[in-house]
């Protein structure tokens, strides 16, 4: 177990280093702003992680949870006056509300009735951003202040750079934490079989409650950063796409792993960028190769890789 937890905090270190090192490399400007984009999705695709390969629960409502990030940072400093960062905060707290209200019936359920469940609730949250135009801009979107820090605008994407990396880099920690807190066992335990988890005497309904609420906030903590980075938002942050596109995420870096999260938000955000020049085949492209990553990589990116790297050592 030592030697487990030692290899999980190495690959948050690691994963520090490239955090401090890209700026090094990376064209200030267009590609430190992809980088910043990688960190904030990093930080819903590890809430994900938290919910899927901890808690072996599937969602497709995430991006409704990131949607109440979003327009909680456009909506209340505009309306009430409130500060971006206090706005923030109470979106987060809003989306943790929403998720134990939700949660409770929603995770009755299991399976394929559960992700249909969820994506109706993502799907309901981009259905009132779209409608309510008067309100939220409609389809057109909203314009959301930017953050304002000791008289000091946040607008660069070297600022944003460095506040994307540093929440994920919080983000895996917690859920490194998480996964082996006895809260982690009880996730992994109702992972292999709820049954066999009552048994132990594990609340399983408070249990998986407790991942989808820890995922919420992860979602709305993404979102909000999302729309104060770019200083305006769209009902497309909360469409069935994008819930799609985070799974996607999840399960093409390996569901049980945060590192893996993250590697699936850094390929699922260069690759359009990278076939940008291709727009007429980009999502055949993408689809071709998420099917070919799939076939040959069956467990995600990062366990795959590593259990090659450990056939060759042995």
């Amino acid at each position: 177990m030592r030697h487990l937890l030692e290899s999980r905090y190495a690959s948050l270190l690691f994963l520090a280093v490239i955090v401090c090192g890209l700026p090094l490399i990376l064209h200030p400007g267009y590609q430190i702003r992809v980088a910043a984009l990688i960190w904030i999705s990093g930080i819903a695709a590890v809430g994900l992680h938290v919910l899927m390969g901890q808690a072996g629960q599937v969602s497709l409502g995430q991006t409704g949870f990131m949607g109440i990030g979003a327009y909680s940072v456009g909506l209340l400093p505009t309306l009430l006056g409130i500060p971006s960062l206090a706005a923030a905060a109470i979106g987060i707290v809003a989306a943790g509300l929403i998720a134990y209200l939700v949660g409770k019936p929603l995770l009755r359920l299991q399976g394929h009735y559960l992700a249909v469940a969820t994506l109706g609730f993502g799907l309901i949250v981009a259905l009132v951003l779209t409608s309510e135009v008067q309100l939220t801009g409609g389809p057109d979107g909203l314009r959301v202040p930017r953050l304002t820090i000791l008289s000091t605008r946040i607008v660069s994407p070297a600022n944003w750079y460095w506040i994307g990396g540093v929440g994920l880099l919080i983000a895996v920690a917690l859920a490194i934490h998480l996964r082996e807190s006895p809260t982690g066992r009880a996730l992994r335990a109702l992972q292999d079989s709820e049954t066999a988890a009552r048994t132990l005497g594990i609340d399983v309904a408070a249990r998986k409650l407790q991942a989808f609420i820890i995922a919420a906030i992860y979602a709305a903590t993404a979102g909000s950063m999302l729309a104060l980075m770019n200083g305006f938002i769209t009902p497309d942050v909360a469409s069935f796409f994008s819930s799609v596109e985070y799974v996607a995420m999840v399960v093409i870096g390996g569901i049980a792993s945060p590192i893996g999260a993250v590697v699936g938000a850094t390929f699922l955000t260069v690759l359009p960028q990278v076939l940008a020049g291709f727009s007429e085949y980009e999502d055949l492209l993408i689809g071709l190769l998420i099917m070919l990553f799939m076939i040959f990589l069956r467990d995600g990116i990062v366990p795959s890789l590593a259990a090659i790297v450990a056939r060759r050592r042995s």
